[in-house]
């Protein structure tokens, strides 16, 4: 006896202050549950958040929030309310160390808490307008949680103390106006998202054998990482969860249908960027970045890259476009595409959706908690990391803004709507203020005047199997450009024309406005490279206004490059 209250004493003072109420109530040896030690506190916007579901005297959840380096913990009777208005009384409980954060299993009885502990819910939260601490302080915290189960807002407020309380009340509320819709989904919902089992399952797989005389119980065993053995899983039907540190990898991106206006009703709206599709694949802190035909980006850009590593996850998937901003904050591709030792724009990652976090695919989850576990996991992120804002407005009113401030164009998602990988379904459509769009280049005319190397660019698209001729480009290029592109052009030149819609050398006239003159004077490219140009319309004939070049483009294949038709749509 005098050895254990020696053990026990020495353990108190080793145990971290916040932790010596939770330590003082337990004997870890006897319950199973992890020692109280403390964690460094971290500094960052984003941070980690568990609901463990506990079978105890009361069926009831424990909600904690990790701050100070210590989960801070409340017991939610009836759980976290879904309706918006809806209350839920929390009372606040001792701190838990951070290694609660995954423990599941049975606290025997005789134990402090004694009973069934299921991980019911795990993921992270920020908070609005300030750090958690200071709010946890002034009492009254504004959560926004992305977690696998609840994803929204929820507002936390502590009660004036009343005689005799003997612990802090607290109101957990579900925000009447949520900027996204929040409910509590998840096809396991009753199940632990640590394992996939029930809380009978969890009793009857980790209960303790009968006490016997003079014996104290077994301790609780601790889930691993590792769930339930997946034979067990699937005799009994039940879908078995990809482990959180299964890798992630490459996602062939979503795609927009090009429109000429936006349909009126109801939309999810984002500003359409003006760069590089990139997906990012993120690993245990190692980043990768793919084209959206799947070439690597990882190297060309350090800073995205770093900002990257800094998201707070085991793996992810994220959806986003790379940037050069102006010196007014505009994405402008031909400051990407010329950048240089001499050019060094600014570079940023727009983040606008979560395809696969820890170990979970996001892909048939509705936009909006993709969205939302989005923005709770880049947070403000770094100069080169940001959330793409979503618009609560008009696609009218979005597009005169994004006119008025010279931008691409805008994005309308659907409401509600899955991640189709590689798909055209018009869930997403896109909308521009200018004509613009990639083309591949199958051939040049020669230099006059004062111009160097080439005059101009032929650029066609494909269709119906053929590639077909759209015009020529002679605007845009730098002296530096006029050099580079004519390198690339010697290596693919062919005797043959490859645009199907041009007449054959024998007739007197050439369609689109190429005369038999301007035939001779052009030399034809195998149709290998994409450029992107910029025009004002389409002619009655079929061919580019006023084209503008804008650069090239190695994230698509030519083979891919089709004429965006943007027709009016009536209905949705």
């Amino acid at each position: 006896m005098a050895a254990t209250t020696t053990r026990k004493s020495r353990n108190r003072r080793r145990t971290p202050a916040r932790l010596r109420s939770y330590a003082a109530k337990r004997d870890v040896g006897a319950s199973g549950e992890p020692a109280a030690q403390g964690a460094a506190a971290r500094s960052g916007a984003v941070r980690r958040f568990v609901i463990q579901k506990h079978d105890a005297t009361r069926l009831h959840y424990d909600f904690r929030l990790e701050m100070d380096g210590v989960y801070r913990s409340w017991a939610v009777p009836k759980g976290l309310p879904q309706s918006p208005g809806e209350r839920s009384l929390a009372v606040e409980v001792e701190d838990h160390p951070l290694a609660y954060g995954t423990f599941e299993g049975v606290i025997p009885e005789g134990n402090y808490g004694a009973g069934t502990v299921m991980l019911w819910d795990r993921g992270h939260y920020t908070v609005s307008g300030t750090a958690p601490e200071q709010a946890f302080r002034e009492g009254k915290i504004h959560l926004a949680l992305a977690g696998e189960k609840c994803v929204g807002e929820w507002t936390l407020v502590r009660l004036h103390a009343r005689p005799g309380d003997r612990h802090n009340n607290w109101l957990l509320i579900k925000n009447k106006a949520p900027r996204h819709r929040a409910p509590i989904t998840g096809a396991g919902r009753d199940n632990s998202v640590l394992s996939g089992r029930s809380l009978a399952e969890i009793a009857g797989d980790d209960a303790p054998p009968t006490r016997r005389a003079g014996r104290a119980s077994p301790p609780a065993r601790r889930v691993g990482k590792s769930a339930a053995p997946a034979s067990r899983a699937k005799r009994r039907g039940r879908a078995t969860r990809t482990s959180a540190t299964a890798p992630a990898r490459f996602i062939a991106p979503m795609k927009a249908l090009s429109v000429a206006e936006i349909p009126a009703g109801k939309w999810r709206l984002e500003i359409k960027f003006d760069g590089f599709r990139a997906i990012a694949v993120i690993n245990g802190g190692k980043v990768e970045l793919w084209s959206r035909n799947h070439k690597p980006l990882t190297e060309h850009y350090p800073e995205v890259v770093a900002a990257l590593q800094a998201v707070p996850c085991a793996n992810a998937v994220i959806d986003g476009e790379i940037v050069a901003l102006d010196e007014a904050g505009h994405s402008r591709f031909q400051l990407l595409q010329n950048r240089g030792a001499a050019r060094r724009p600014p570079i940023v990652y727009y983040a606008f959706d979560l395809l696969h976090h820890d170990g979970r695919s996001l892909l048939e989850a509705p936009i909006e908690e993709r969205q939302m576990a989005l923005d709770v996991l880049v947070g403000k992120g770094a100069d080169a990391l940001r959330y793409s804002p979503v618009f609560e407005t008009t696609p009218a009113r979005l597009l005169a803004e994004v006119r008025r401030k010279g931008l691409e164009g805008i994005i309308a998602k659907t409401p509600g709507s899955a991640y189709e990988p590689d798909r055209r379904s018009g869930t997403w459509l896109k909308c521009k203020v200018h004509g613009e769009q990639e083309f591949v280049i199958g051939g040049f005319t020669a230099p006059r005047n004062s111009r160097e190397h080439f005059g101009a660019i032929l650029v066609g698209y494909h269709e119906d199997g053929e590639f077909r001729y759209a015009g020529k480009v002679g605007s845009g290029f730098d002296r530096a450009q006029l050099a580079g592109l004519h390198r690339e052009f010697l290596r693919r030149r062919t005797p043959d024309c490859p645009f199907s819609n041009l007449p054959q050398p024998r007739k007197p006239r050439y369609g689109l406005g190429m005369t038999k003159a301007a035939m001779k004077d052009v030399t034809w490219l195998k149709p290998e490279l994409v450029a992107q140009v910029q025009f004002t319309e389409w002619t009655a004939e079929g061919s580019l206004r006023h084209p503008v070049f804008l650069g090239l483009r190695s994230d698509k294949p030519a083979g891919e490059v089709v004429r965006e038709v943007a027709p009016k749509r009536k209905t949705r």
